[in-house]
């Protein structure tokens, strides 16, 4: 029997992925495969040969992350629309789900420069198969909830990441830092191990929401050639944003505050280590610190909202981030509390964090005109995503280039989210919208 749309059972399947899925970005994107990446590459002073070229290890990284969000971002919109169109939103989540989960399984056989083409490879499907299944995942938000419990659904989704990432993160980091407890002795193994335990935990846990998680919500029926008429899905969406004030502001809003919100996350621990010299064992501490304020975080803002609305909470935690960035730009690496302050600094990030991005995604959600398009609008909100992660971390080195300075960095990052603020302080409540 399919479970109807609020039910609880159905709520918690949805933010489960969420559970599934956050491995992946603490564990891959932010904490022990960065560190393992850059430790196997080192030799020869980080150049490394792919594809007949000489790279340095770190940009080759970068590039390959980069490379990864052009594809999603090129691809998301389209398969959105033959998704929308053939009612098989599922179908696309589970195949993202799992081109993911295995690519990150492969990093396993990764273990230096002879198999840099793994690492690489690895870290590009891994990439494209996170943020593809994203995309299914949040716009199956409208589905699951309705629009007054969207606030406090789209929360508990971030809060189930943080939590089960918190898990396996503390797992693998025992592996990582004290491998004689597991008997290991091959001084990469634990890593690689750690990989495969995060392939294993994202496809295996994903089976609970793709157990409850329905199909073919609008019991549609697709004529043969799905494919242009997918295609024609997606213009139509196009068209019907001219229309869509809010909704056009809130994009703008969001690619310009999620510049600075998505750079501070990629590039914080780079700052930390390289402009203030955080010892990376206090790093760690800092992205576990992160993420355990980051619970609570979501909690406590969800609940803002539903008392002064998504709007004026979103500019409450914009504030904060803007005051976050002028922080780090004042922070110097001479003082004598330096660890203490970048500690405070990363608990009041882990605070905002979680609220963002889950007021973000619920914001957007109660924007949405009422259709049956959902998976093709949240691709546009995964698109604005993707292109502000490209431009944040491009403005980001550029500033950091011309003055030899991060901290510069930061400065230019805290009027992005003054932009921002201003742009979201010209949209109506959604209350008033709906």
């Amino acid at each position: 029997m399919a479970l109807q749309k609020g039910d609880k059972k159905l709520i918690n399947a949805w933010a489960f992925y969420d559970w599934a899925n956050s491995v992946y970005s603490l564990v891959i994107a932010t904490a022990v495969f960065p560190i393992y990446y850059e430790t196997v590459t080192s030799d020869n002073n980080g150049i490394v040969q792919f594809l007949g070229y000489e790279f340095n290890n770190s940009s080759l990284l970068s590039y390959s992350l980069s490379f990864s969000f052009l594809i999603v971002a090129l691809m998301s919109p389209i398969l959105s629309g033959i998704a929308d169109y053939t009612g098989n939103k599922k179908r696309f989540l589970q195949f993202f789900c799992y081109l993911g989960s295995v690519s990150v399984m492969s990093l396993f056989f990764f273990k230096g420069q002879d198999t840099l083409w793994i690492g690489v490879l690895g870290t590009i499907f891994a990439s494209i198969g996170f943020w593809g299944s994203i995309v299914f995942y949040n716009s199956y938000l409208p589905e699951i909830a309705f629009p007054e419990q969207h606030d406090r659904v789209s929360a508990k989704g971030f809060m189930f990441g943080y939590a089960g990432s918190l898990i396996l993160l503390a797992f693998n980091l025992t592996m990582v830092m004290m491998p004689e407890w597991y008997g290991i002795s091959d001084g990469s193994l634990p890593a690689r191990i750690s990989f495969l335990s995060v392939g294993i935990w994202w496809m295996g846990f994903a089976q609970v929401t793709f157990h409850y998680l329905p199909n073919n919500v609008f019991h549609k029926k697709p004529e043969k050639d799905y494919i242009f008429k997918g295609l024609r899905e997606l213009r139509a969406v196009l068209d019907s944003l001219k229309d869509m004030k809010n909704l056009k502001q809130f994009l703008t809003a969001f690619f310009l505050y999620s510049i600075g919100v998505q750079t501070v996350i990629l590039l914080a621990g780079l700052f930390g280590k390289k402009e203030l010299g955080i010892d990376t064992s206090k790093l760690i501490i800092i992205i576990l610190l992160i993420n355990v304020v980051a619970i609570f975080g979501a909690y406590l803002f969800s609940r803002l909202s539903e008392r002064i609305g998504n709007i004026a909470t979103l500019k409450v935690t914009i504030v904060i981030w803007g005051f976050i960035c002028l922080a780090a730009y004042l922070l110097d690496a001479k003082s004598e509390y330096i660890d203490i302050q970048f500690y405070v600094l990363g608990g009041t990030i882990g605070m905002v964090l979680g609220a963002i991005q889950s007021l973000s995604r619920s914001t957007y959600s109660k924007l949405l005109p009422d259709t049956e398009d959902h998976a093709t609008y949240f691709s546009f909100f995964d698109v604005t995503e993707k292109i502000s992660i490209v431009v944040g971390t491009f403005v980001f080195g550029f500033v950091a280039a011309i003055t030899n300075s991060m901290r510069n960095s930061f400065f230019i990052l805290a009027v992005f989210f003054l932009l921002g603020f201003i742009v979201l302080s010209f949209i109506k409540k959604t209350e008033e919208i709906k």
